[in-house]
């Protein structure tokens, strides 16, 4: 975390990030979020506090002066607001005009957004009230967590995986060929794949390092065992990262980037919509391929994915329940 962006919140709020990094094993990129997010909440909350003009901005309140004692009488409103505020379109901004927005409402953030809001204050007034002992009163007890609306998975069919294999040629097939076969079976995500170090396979397992750092162990299917033999005979010799699997044409470690663009690049010649697919979408045509024909055993899926919250999983739960609606509507008497 930038040390420079941290000295601009109460030392208090930093207590609360190391806590949840150190403590609670969150990720780099949740601490970012988590900063990001209370930083702008004190800034409305001196704004509105401090009756400042509505068309000034939030970018230059100091927020070093706010106080536990304020904090603690918070108010439903004010919270309320924090969760359904908005950024001011800019009147300059051509992308914006093109929009047609008429007024805020049309702008309204979207249920997630405020549900991460929301679950970041708790988080954090959680730990003010409970872990750190600072404050008596936590105004967010009573807010109930947001029910958001059950996304749709998005998932390649099997015919569209195998194509999509099929079309992996060029100077460094082996290593992309390797790459998207172990999305496609182990689930894996972005981060996580960049990170397999060759020690990390032992005996047909690898082990993943995950969200938080935490480890789990993967079985390798014979499919992903051949693709990384075959990767390995012909991976060149790194002397910057010689334990990492998978190396750019720099013989470094791949970066996230250059996965994200070679999946695309195979999407396309695979004629399927690059816009509709990524790596992650990978992720999700191995869990749902892995639930459509394993024994749904939803714990076991939890464990092999990573999911920290069984509720997370049982997303691929819903994706028979799609195939038998689509199998009613297709009767012609529907």
């Amino acid at each position: 975390m930038n040390q420079l962006l941290l000295k601009e919140i109460p030392v208090y709020v930093q207590e609360f990030l190391r806590h949840i990094q150190v403590k609670k094993g969150a990720s780099l990129k949740t601490v970012e979020d988590y900063f990001y997010e209370l930083r702008l909440f004190l800034r409305l909350y001196k704004k509105n506090k401090s009756h400042l003009p509505s068309e000034s901005g939030l970018d230059n309140i100091d927020i070093l002066d706010i106080q536990l004692k304020d904090l603690e009488n918070l108010k439903t409103t004010e919270l309320t607001e924090y969760l359904a505020y908005i950024k001011p379109l800019k009147q300059d901004n051509p992308k914006a005009n093109k929009k047609s927005i008429t007024n805020d409402a049309d702008r309204a953030p979207a249920k997630r957004t405020k549900s991460k809001r929301l679950a970041c204050l708790k988080s954090f007034f959680n730990y003010l009230e409970i872990t750190a002992e600072l404050i008596t009163r936590n105004p967010t007890r009573k807010e109930s967590h947001i029910k958001l609306d059950k996304r749709e998975v998005k998932y390649l069919t099997d015919e569209e995986s195998i194509k999509l294999l099929s079309v992996i040629k060029g100077e460094h097939h082996q290593r992309d060929y390797a790459i998207i076969t172990l999305f496609l079976v182990c689930a894996l995500r972005l981060s996580e794949l960049v990170g397999i170090n060759l020690s990390h396979i032992q005996n047909n397992v690898l082990t993943v390092i995950g969200k938080g750092d935490k480890e789990r162990k993967i079985p390798l299917s014979a499919s992903c065992t051949r693709a990384i033999d075959s990767y390995k005979r012909v991976r060149p010799k790194s002397t910057q990262d010689k334990d990492a699997l998978f190396l750019s044409e720099r013989l470094q470690r791949i970066s996230k980037k250059t996965v994200q663009y070679m999946v695309k690049k195979y999407i396309a010649a695979a004629g399927l919509d690059v816009k509709k697919y990524s790596t992650h979408k990978l992720r999700h045509t191995a869990a749902t391929l892995m639930y459509l024909h394993g024994n749904k055993d939803l714990r076991a899926l939890q464990e092999l994915l990573g999911h920290e919250d069984i509720s997370t999983t049982q997303v691929y739960t819903h994706i028979r329940d799609k195939e038998k609606r689509d199998l009613i509507n297709s009767n012609p008497l529907a």
